[in-house]
């Protein structure tokens, strides 16, 4: 199934649940599944690597239930993934559970991803993404400009041209875009005539919690994570031929077991470095989420009260 062009009015119901990392999105989110005929979408750029299932808390093939999950198991560990292929897929997996009469469930804590979905690629052009900021300003200072302009011309040939290699500004600029979106400025500027896609039925949960409960339960999660065998996971990977290196590999949990087996750390470091770094990353999440005045906020554990409300909304209630 193709889409040839991106449709301007999607007017079937879609729901959303977002919320950070170890908050509690996937057994809620099977439970919303269950009750209102939903499949789910996620909504996580981890999730997408096969042979990555501890340490990306992917739910098993029995834990689903049976329901339908797309964007899951997707592609290989060294594959490339970014904003503008989940936004196409996304609407692909949208178009095809509406004709089965069924609700969307997008639901993990991807907060670009779903941006990129419901606002649209040249969006980017305008956000501001503090992490990826700092690493660009870290590498300007360690690799240096040259270094980064010429980066710039093998991936933006056309935007290089336009920008002096000493305007260090628009340089950081036009690379953050590419790193934010997955596509060159140029492309996006090309694009934005492209209709951004409108959703007349939308639904947007975020999850919260006090603060404490969350590092409690990341740290949780963590220990689960590394008694559940996400070293074996990562030398299985290793094995395989997928190395260290890669973007897959250096993401929290990933990043950690591999230092753990060339001996960089000792479980007791690895087990500390696991939870504070989750915790920071539940920090970012969290700052993301809480800009996004279209979300509606519910505790963790309030879940008759997200029931009650997705059923108003269903029937067409203000919520």
């Amino acid at each position: 199934m193709v889409i040839s062009t991106v449709p301007e009015v999607i007017s079937s119901p879609v729901l959303v649940l977002i919320g950070p990392t170890a908050i509690g999105k996937t057994e809620l989110s099977l439970n919303i599944a269950e009750r209102f005929n939903c499949e789910i979408i996620s909504v996580d750029s981890m999730q997408v690597y096969r042979y990555m299932d501890i340490g990306t808390a992917k739910p098993s093939v029995l834990e689903r239930r049976g329901i339908p999950h797309h964007l899951i198991d997707i592609i290989e560990p060294d594959g490339q993934y970014d904003a503008s292929t989940f936004r196409h897929d996304a609407l692909q997996a949208i178009e095809h559970i509406t004709k089965l009469g069924k609700i969307p469930l997008l639901t993990g804590g991807t907060g670009l991803y779903l941006k990129a979905l419901l606002e649209g690629l040249f969006s980017f052009a305008g956000t501001e993404s503090a992490h990826v900021r700092k690493k660009l300003l870290s590498r300007l200072e360690s690799e240096g400009r040259d270094q980064l302009y010429h980066e710039l011309q093998e991936i933006d040939t056309l935007t290089a041209s336009r920008i002096h290699k000493n305007d260090t500004q628009r340089l950081l600029r036009a690379l953050e875009i590419y790193y934010l979106t997955g596509k060159p400025w140029s492309v996006l500027l090309q694009e934005q005539g492209e209709p951004q896609v409108q959703f007349n039925r939308i639904f947007q949960a975020g999850l919260s919690c006090d603060r404490q409960v969350l590092c409690d339960q990341i740290a949780q999660r963590s220990e689960i994570m590394l008694q559940g065998g996400l070293i074996q996971e990562v030398e299985k990977l290793q094995d395989m031929g997928y190395t260290s290196d890669l973007s897959s590999m250096q993401s929290i949990g990933y990043r950690h077991a591999n230092n753990y087996i060339s001996g960089q750390w000792d479980m007791d470091e690895t087990r500390r470095l696991l939870v504070r770094d989750t915790r920071r990353y539940a920090k970012r999440q969290m700052t993301w989420f809480g800009k996004d005045t279209s979300l509606t906020w519910f505790d963790r554990q309030d879940h008759d009260n997200l029931y009650q409300s997705v059923d108003k909304w269903l029937a067409g209630e203000r919520v």
